[in-house]
């Protein structure tokens, strides 16, 4: 209000005042009667109001016809000299390794695939991706998991280690110049992290003879597509390294406010904890359970609730004091009774 006040008075002052048209930088036009021009701005009559244009917003003034470039934006700005550096000395650099084509590592800690696996055979994939696939034992009973990483971390179900501390990893390892894999039990594994309510559980191998694991690459399920084909790999009713296949009947099965995936692919008892690959050899979910009064009615926890459990895994540390349970509940704060004087 200020600047019109000011650009009113300049008019009753009886300003000379000149009709000219203001070409912005914006490709825009203002046209009206010049009341003032002063160094940073240019006060015009537009009609039903008056304007205050910054200098720097305008390219030329045209008063009668004639074009007047603006001051500040005429101004040429000054330029430094160019200085060509000499060609750089080639420097040594010691060689890279990388992961495989087709994979990034987030964190070191898990593998997450990206553009550029081929779909390759089930037969193909089985038989690369069965070591990184291992049995879980509990003295209640047993279940399947998968390495995530070459330090022996690796995914299970909660309710595949629920209450339990004593647990053993069963894993078939293919030996150095052999074709065959050989048998080995792990008995020093230790639970990592638990989520209770997204059924996952990060197990640990310590054993001090443990060699190197083969790991998954964890892919992405919501890429998938409803009738993509996927295959699992797991113990079925304790029948180590059992590959069944089918397709994905849906992506968004709702069960107990939860999502997941709904696959044929033959899941039975056994088969928790193990993982669900798509046709690139990519961990898309983790087999959890069935429907058991009918065939072809198995479901998966989808693999980006993985990837958030594995992020976020110090929030989800297991407690030693409460092996049953990932959470330590506070005890309520008691409610003060309310005592009253007579």
């Amino acid at each position: 209000m200020q600047r019109v006040i000011l650009c009113a008075a300049f008019l009753l002052a009886g300003m000379a005042a000149s009709a000219a048209t203001v070409q912005l930088k914006d490709k825009a036009s203002v046209s009206g009667t010049i009341l003032a021009e002063k160094q940073n701005e240019v006060v015009i009559d537009i009609g039903y109001t008056v304007l205050v244009i910054p200098r720097n917003q305008i390219l030329s003034l045209m008063k009668d016809g004639s074009a007047t470039p603006s001051p500040l934006s005429s101004r040429p700005m000054p330029t430094a000299p160019i200085v060509v550096a000499p060609p750089a000395e080639p420097v040594a650099t010691a060689p890279v390794t990388l992961p495989r084509v087709g994979s990034t590592v987030d964190e070191t800690f898990y593998h997450s695939g990206t553009v550029g696996l081929k779909e390759r055979t089930v037969l193909e994939l089985a038989a690369e991706l069965g070591s990184a696939v291992v049995q879980v034992r509990t003295p209640e009973g047993l279940g399947s998991g998968f390495f995530i990483n070459d330090d022996g971390y690796l995914i299970t179900n909660f309710h595949v280690t629920e209450g339990e501390t004593q647990i053993s990893v069963e894993v078939f390892q293919k030996k150095s110049g052999k074709t065959e894999l050989e048998r080995n039990v792990y008995k020093q594994v230790r639970i990592v992290a638990l989520n209770k309510f997204g059924d996952l559980a990060l197990l640990k191998v310590d054993d001090k003879d443990a060699p190197k694991f083969a790991h998954v690459t964890l892919g992405d399920a919501d890429a998938l597509a409803v009738g993509e084909r996927v295959f699992a790999i797991g113990s079925p009713l304790g029948l180590e390294r059992s590959v069944t296949e089918g397709i994905v009947s849906t992506k968004t099965r709702q069960l107990q406010g939860d999502l997941y995936l709904q696959t044929t692919a033959q899941i039975n008892p056994g088969n928790s904890g193990g993982p669900l690959f798509n046709m690139r050899g990519e961990v898309v979910g983790v087999t959890n359970m069935k429907i058991t009064s009918g065939e072809g009615l198995g479901f998966a926890i989808p693999v980006e609730a993985v990837i958030y459990f594995l992020k976020h895994r110090d929030s989800f540390a297991y407690d030693n004091g409460n092996p049953s349970n990932p959470y330590r509940y506070l005890p309520p704060v008691s409610r003060e009774k309310n005592v009253s004087s007579d």
